[in-house]
């Protein structure tokens, strides 16, 4: 099994995701319980563009278990899934549970803020996004209006006379 997932992961690497996609589906086929194998083939799906058929697989990976670096992966691939398929509320579950179990992943909260703007939650996705923007950024113009940016990051509708 390791042997042809490893090929698997290889062949998506190079470019062949629909080659890739089979050979997972094979594998899931015969190793339904696999979390592992689940996300993969889930993270194939969503490379060929077709998320909703990704989804059973996130899902299914997350109910068998996965290595908390895997798990990682799972939230933040199935709740940007989620997202994509106008499936908001879910997507933003999922990006919550990511974010208290990974709270450094700042690609998850950027993920999450889309899903923030999608639901019509602009304040609160321009905070997030502001504030991994000054958290990250080598920008050495942005990093020396940090203490400004911070300062405003949560009061973008406010004025002052």
């Amino acid at each position: 099994m390791n042997k042809e997932l490893d090929k698997a992961i290889y062949l998506r690497k190079r470019g062949n995701h629909k080659e890739s996609n089979e050979l997972l589906m094979r594998l899931v086929e015969e190793f339904p319980d696999d979390p592992t194998i689940n996300y993969q083939c889930a993270w194939s799906f969503d490379i060929l563009g077709e998320e909703a058929n990704a989804v059973p697989f996130y899902e299914n990976a997350i109910k068998f278990g996965l290595p908390s670096k895997d798990l990682e992966g799972v939230l933040l691939g199935l709740g940007s899934t989620y997202r994509t398929l106008g499936e908001y509320k879910k997507s933003k579950s999922t990006f919550l549970k990511g974010i208290k179990l990974f709270p450094d992943n700042r690609a998850m909260q950027t993920f999450y803020s889309m899903t923030l703007y999608n639901l019509n939650e602009h304040s609160k996705a321009m905070e997030l996004l502001l504030k991994c923007l000054i958290e990250t950024t080598q920008d050495l113009e942005i990093a020396s209006y940090k203490k400004a940016i911070e300062f405003y990051s949560d009061k973008l509708d406010e004025t002052w006379k």
